[in-house]
């Protein structure tokens, strides 16, 4: 059942970046190639003519706020955001007309020291403009689609560009704010070949990573984890078992806690991929998890025998850190969903059903055992009262 479950996580989560859709004609150009970015429903299309070493292209993007802008553009030196050459469309805020303007991102736009003015760009556009998509009678809005047309003198035999894209909520004046930072917004960022036409997005490897880090976590801390806790609570009475019971809890436990090691690991990895995301809530409830998972594999090391005086604290220690392991990881598993983009996913809603299956077991099991448990006190207490009751009438006819 877990295999299947993970096989559902992993091809829920796992999404071709660039399978959508595009399109390489417009209402006055049409294109030779086209691709669909891997975010924010971005395309691009684009014409190269290797005689004169220059690129017609278009960029096909979306607003996400009235009185936000959407910026397209290329970095000559490396696939990241500081050094690009950017144009960025926006609404005029005098007119409300749609202007396009030069801007290079330097270094001190993603400290946000100071504001993001327009100037020239320093590598060789020959033309550029904006529309929206539905023409001159087209308003902004969130969700309107603009269209950036730009033509380049590329360097001679340097076909492999690096293309950056984003957009964001609000203009001050003439001068972008800042993009949302999420993962998505964070990997705007694509190397494509215009001569060949393909792309490559530059956090495709992260994405993966992503991927199995999740579905890894979900199936050790959210679902082995607590599936050993129910067998060592409901099995552990059951007299026909002997101590097969602990071996199986034991095993799952240890099982669990390895399998989520790789999974923690692959986090801390993903913290070294990805300089300036912070994902504060969910790698605090992570690096808690793991310190308990990791107390609990030492209790057993030092678990006393049952004639042990201290047996009995070493129980409520291991129950109250267990427990507590278990609480936490499950939780962390739903605020990785958030992380991820996932909330209304698949992949969420099959391990909901996972999870309430277990419950729902849970349930069934302790029911079970308070009414096993007030029948055996029922009888206790008839059993009591019989001796009671013996005794005073023989003392009764002594007298």
């Amino acid at each position: 059942m877990l295999f299947f479950l993970f096989l559902f996580l992993l091809s829920s989560n796992l999404h071709v970046a660039f399978s959508a859709h595009c399109t390489t004609t417009t209402a006055t150009k049409t294109f030779q190639k086209c691709t669909t970015l891997p975010t924010q429903q971005a395309s691009i299309a684009w014409t190269f003519h290797p005689h004169n070493a220059t690129l017609d292209l278009v960029f096909f993007g979306t607003f996400i706020s009235p009185s936000g802008w959407v910026g397209w553009g290329i970095n000559p030196s490396s696939p990241e955001m500081t050094g690009t050459r950017a144009l960025i469309a926006f609404p005029d805020p005098n007119s409300g007309q749609i202007v396009l303007l030069p801007y290079i991102l330097d270094p001190t736009v993603k400290l946000q020291k100071n504001p993001l003015l327009s100037r020239p760009l320093d590598i060789h556009l020959l033309s550029s403009s904006a529309t929206l998509y539905g023409g001159k009678m087209a308003t902004v809005h969130n969700g309107a689609t603009i269209q950036i047309y730009a033509t380049f003198k590329l360097v001679p035999n340097k076909t492999k560009i690096n293309y950056v894209w984003n957009r964001g909520l609000y203009v001050q004046g003439y001068s972008p704010t800042i993009h949302p930072t999420t993962s998505n917004d964070l990997s705007s960022i694509a190397t494509i070949d215009v001569l060949s036409g393909s792309a490559t997005a530059q956090h495709d490897n992260i994405k993966t990573l992503k991927t199995v880090h999740g579905t890894i976590n979900a199936i050790s801390w959210g679902l082995i984890l607590p599936i050993g806790a129910v067998t060592a609570r409901y099995l552990r009475h059951i007299q026909a078992l002997g101590p097969a019971w602990f071996y199986a809890h034991a095993g799952m436990q240890l099982f669990a806690f390895f399998l989520g090691t790789v999974g923690f690991a692959i986090g801390i990895r993903l913290g070294e991929l990805s300089p300036g995301v912070e994902y504060g809530l969910h790698r605090k409830l992570g690096f808690a998890a793991f310190c308990l998972g990791a107390l609990q594999t030492l209790a057993l090391l030092f678990r006393p025998k049952t004639t042990n005086k201290f047996r009995k604290y070493w129980k409520s220690y291991h129950h109250f850190v267990g427990y507590s392991c278990v609480v936490l990881g499950v939780v962390n598993v739903f605020q990785g969903f958030e992380v991820m983009g996932a909330g209304r996913s698949y992949a969420k809603l099959g391990y909901c059903l996972g999870l309430s299956t277990l419950l729902g077991v849970c349930i069934a099991l302790e029911v079970n055992s308070w009414v096993i448990f007030c029948r055996k006190s029922k009888e206790e207490k008839l059993r009591r009262e019989g001796l009671i009751g013996g005794s005073d009438k023989g003392s009764g006819i002594h007298s």
